[in-house]
């Protein structure tokens, strides 16, 4: 057997197996990858698929007794021309109504969200002096889309048609409102279609003109005491208008009903001189949200009235958990929802098919490891096919937690990037089990050791093999400059198949050598 004095390594790849081969530790590296990408496949946050990073905003600018012509000339058009000067705008719509304007505008995708949100306020602030007199406060109103997509709608509906007033159900459900915000990286809940309970206050026409009082009389009297400036509605048919304001210093009716609003003929006119004050529901609303349900299988006859609870989540959280958490809350609030006569039912549930999509996608990445490692038997044998069967799962479990330390989430785009690495990232450690298996038959190696021939037949496909999986990373890495929505949308691709492919010449130089040398057995060379 010639000595291995004369082993001459020429290639990182050589310097790597010969490290690792018969190093201790190289077991206890191994196991460590697949537990931390078994860890990471666990706790990384999951979604359906990535969120893209949309900024932009309102600007809602009140001008009472203004024209649509009026608000669009005086306050759209300027204050248009104005936000256009921010860098990083890709659309700006603008619409007038009666009383008020709005500005809606959209910046560039990737633009970072909470730079794009000063810079619009600070361009809104400084352009005060441009707003005519008469219009008031401008509301700046940011959106974003990481936290405006529900992952849970729940849609409450009463079980039976005379059940609980519309006042007790929406306290009901603002309980419910107030637990599920307090959970953790929970980021807003909205209600739709819930009648709140307000102060009607329905005032009479005729007794107005009859005491020659005007409705604004009406509303700053209310102003007064109100926080927010009341609305007025459309006349109804029995000559009455509905006059609204939010509960504040109002403690009850006979506050309202007392409420002094002016003078007639040297005596004190009070609210309920004009008008009708009641305690119920926003009248005003004449939006409604209706459900449609099956029973026991048995689908009901019409709709029904429902309120639906939105759930949002903070950006880069976990679907799966925090829809889970929503559901265990809601639980706690069965025997009290029985007890008067509601239920519910869950319309979107975010974190199911996020954990469905990735739960499926990664049970098509083991069939995918099984399909190659058959394939491979043949070709190589079972004991070759074995080793690169283990290296698989170690190059995707080590991406996996890189993926994780850098703060990517697990989604459907992420899974595919692994799906579409898959058939490359065999590639090197495939290169690597061939060349021993050939080397192990040459006739010139029959004196070599078993190392000896794992760590040249290793050095010696080095140069070309590292050259090769460069050149597919370089392939991939340009798909990271793509604009717009999908460059977004696929981001995940760029990210993560570059690192597979540059773990995989790692694996193949570390772990293919040393499990080679413990699973395939050596033989003499024959030709």
């Amino acid at each position: 057997m010639k000595k291995e004095s004369d082993l001459k390594i020429k290639n990182i790849a050589g310097y790597l197996s010969k490290g690792f081969l018969n190093n201790p530790l190289t077991a206890i590296l191994a196991f460590a990858i697949l537990s931390l990408g078994y860890i990471s496949l666990e706790v990384m946050p999951r979604e359906e698929d990535p969120q893209i990073a949309v900024s932009g905003g309102s600007i809602i600018v009140p001008m009472p007794g203004a024209s649509p012509d009026e608000i669009n000339n005086a306050i759209l058009k300027p204050l248009e021309r104005r936000i256009s000067e921010i860098k990083g705008i890709k659309d700006i719509y603008s619409t007038a109504m009666h009383n008020v304007g709005m500005l809606n505008i959209q910046y560039k995708i990737g633009e970072d969200r909470e730079s794009s949100n000063l810079k619009l306020y600070d361009k809104v602030m400084q352009n005060m002096d441009s707003i005519p007199g008469g219009s008031m406060m401008p509301i700046v109103k940011p959106f974003d889309i990481d936290i405006d997509v529900p992952i849970v709608t729940v849609a409450f509906y009463k079980k039976e048609e005379l059940g609980i007033d519309h006042i007790k159900l929406y306290k009901q459900i603002k309980d419910i409102q107030q637990d599920i915000n307090a959970i953790e990286n929970i980021s807003k809940t909205t209600l739709k279609g819930a009648k709140k309970p307000q102060f009607n206050v329905l005032l009479d026409l005729d007794k107005l003109s009859a005491y020659r009082i005007s409705i604004g009389q009406v509303v700053k009297a209310i102003q007064a005491i109100a926080k927010n400036a009341p609305e007025i509605d459309v006349p109804t048919k029995e000559n009455k208008l509905i006059v609204f304001g939010v509960k504040n210093a109002i403690n009850s009716i006979g506050d309202l009903q007392n409420l002094i609003v002016a003078k007639y003929m040297g005596s004190l006119i009070y609210l309920k001189d004009l008008a009708h004050v009641e305690y119920y529901y926003d009248i005003q609303n004449y939006q409604e949200a209706l459900i449609s349900y099956k029973a026991d299988g048995s689908p009901l006859s019409g709709t029904q009235d429902q309120v639906t609870l939105s759930v949002s989540k903070l950006k880069g959280t976990n679907a799966v958990h925090l829809a889970e958490s929503v559901l265990e809350t809601l639980e706690e609030y069965d025997e009290a929802l029985e007890k008067n006569g509601l239920g519910y039912i869950i319309t979107r549930n975010y974190g199911e098919r996020a954990n469905e999509a990735v739960n499926e996608l990664v049970h098509h990445l083991v069939l995918t490891i099984a399909i190659i490692s058959l394939i491979l038997i043949p070709f190589l044998g079972w004991r070759e096919s074995l080793v690169v069967t283990i290296a698989v799962p170690m190059i995707l479990a080590a991406t996996l937690f890189i993926a994780y330390m850098t703060d990517q989430t697990i989604n459907r785009i992420t899974l595919f990037a692994f799906l579409l690495s898959l058939g490359l990232i065999v590639d090197d450690a495939i290169i690597v089990i061939e060349n021993i298996h050939r080397r192990m038959h040459l006739k010139e190696t029959a004196d070599h050791s078993f190392d000896r021939i794992i760590i040249e037949a290793t050095d010696e496909i080095g140069p070309s093999t590292n050259i090769a999986t460069i050149a597919i990373m370089l392939t991939m890495i340009p798909m990271a400059f793509v604009g717009g929505m999908m460059g977004q949308f696929m981001l995940p691709i760029p990210l993560n198949v570059p690192v597979a492919l540059g773990v995989s010449l790692f694996v193949a130089y570390v772990f293919a050598p040393y499990l080679a040398k413990k699973l395939i057995k050596r033989t003499k060379g024959t030709h």
